[in-house]
């Protein structure tokens, strides 16, 4: 089968590394791609959200699969037209994929389908929200309702720093019009799971949990970001727990999904606080997670094109993919990071890295100049190491990164030993 993966990032990175390794894959496209996923990849000089250029380029290089790595595709509808035009798409619908663009919609769904969530109320008023700030006296989460690139959200402990997250939302529009709503939600605390799942609307397979660090410095200080670093599976989410999330959390949503006649036939990553009370679920997203995807696709053992191939066909197995030992991924991000990244920095050490055993280096935001890889985004490059256990990925990981030199590079010491806290 020939596949063509959208998107240029990390999470695409790693996601050509892991579909190549299928004895079931023909040929791999990707559109636009990178100088460094062209390793595995054909690049096809067609930006994601080009949809006739994609049909034109499906039928001419006789694709069997398109599996759509970002959230902006799938928000503009991408895999709607895609699956209009007789293709078979690992994403969902963009109706679906509102549990991901509209924060209020999610929010929605879960509230009718009882889905444990947060007490959470919406306003596309600064005055009104401002006033609404008063029904949440133990602290509030400021959220823009759209997407923002994993920024968007606010943890506010005093009223004051609030008012200061809906001024720069929604009056300065830090994130464009993103904020023109915002979603309110009461502070809980806990620590953060990210559960990712392959998800045809009927069923929910999972793998291997992770914990995402969402904040630039160590001890969770600093500026929202992306995500800093990841490590799988997460040290506060056992097997154990996961029959109660099946039935609690799982259950209702794909009640919800068929109830709503929502079309999702993709991966579904469902953030969880683990509460004092339990898991209560964040937010939605409809695509593998960044930096997730690089630490989660090393452990996998099943083949990932048979995966999502039967995602796509709404033929998931009743069997879980099974998975093996420990990852952790560090990122290494641009000066500047997150809000005015520094481009164009030279980088050496990566052959050195590489070469390690147990590592693997995946690249966020570089290119390939005159024979010399320079940064060229805010989060560059994810430096996973895989273990028997988390202690030997942490070790490999940082290790590795230790090899990586470019000018004012950003990264956590701290990646996997403490919790990763609601950001």
């Amino acid at each position: 089968m020939n596949v063509l993966l959208l998107g240029s990032g990390g999470r695409e990175h790693a996601l050509a590394w892991k579909l190549s390794q299928s004895p079931q894959l023909g040929k791999l496209y990707v559109a636009p791609g990178s100088d460094a996923i062209a390793q595995y990849a054909e690049r096809l000089p067609i930006k994601a959200l080009d949809v006739p250029g994609l049909i034109a380029a499906c039928k001419e290089k006789s694709v069997g699969l398109v599996v759509i790595g970002p959230e902006d595709p799938l928000a503009a509808g991408v895999a709607d037209a895609l699956r209009a035009a007789g293709l078979m798409v690992f994403g969902p619908n963009k109706e679906a994929a509102q549990l991901e663009s509209s924060k209020s919609f999610a929010k929605e769904f879960m509230t009718k389908h009882g889905v444990p969530t947060a007490r959470w109320e919406r306003h596309n008023s600064f005055e009104m929200a401002k006033a609404a700030l008063r029904n949440f006296p133990d602290g509030v989460v400021v959220k823009a309702d759209g997407l923002a690139a994993g920024k968007g959200v606010r943890v506010c402990h005093a009223p004051s720093t609030a008012e200061g997250a809906l001024e720069e939302i929604m009056v300065k529009l830090a994130h464009g019009d993103a904020g023109s709503s915002v979603v309110l939600e009461e502070l809980m605390e806990g620590p953060e799971v990210s559960l990712l799942g392959l998800c045809d609307g009927k069923r929910f397979l999972p793998l291997p949990p992770a914990s995402d660090h969402k904040r630039l410095m160590d001890g969770d200080e600093g500026p929202n970001t992306g995500g800093m670093g990841v490590i799988a599976p997460s040290p506060y989410f056992s097997a154990d727990m996961l029959p109660a999330v099946e039935k609690n959390i799982i259950a209702p949503i794909l009640r919800g999904l068929a109830k709503d006649k929502l079309d999702f036939r993709g991966l579904l990553y469902i953030g969880l606080m683990m509460t004092p009370a339990g898991p209560r679920v964040l937010e939605f997203n409809c695509r593998f997670g960044d930096p997730e995807t690089q630490a989660v696709l090393t452990l996998l053992d099943d083949d990932l094109l048979v995966l999502l191939e039967r995602t796509a066909c709404a033929q998931l197995p009743a069997q879980a993919p099974l998975w093996h030992g420990a990852a952790v991924t560090v990122v290494l991000a641009s000066e500047g990071y997150p809000m005015h990244p520094v481009l164009g920095r030279p980088i050496t050490g990566l052959a050195e890295a590489a070469a390690r055993p147990g590592v693997l280096v995946f690249h966020a935001g570089t290119v390939r100049e005159d024979g010399i890889w320079k940064t060229s985004g805010g989060r560059v490059l994810g430096v996973t190491g895989a273990g028997k256990d988390p202690a030997e990925a942490r070790q490999r990981a940082y290790a590795a990164a230790d090899l990586i030199e470019f000018e004012g590079v950003q990264l956590r010491r701290d990646i996997g030993k403490i919790p990763a806290r609601h950001s």
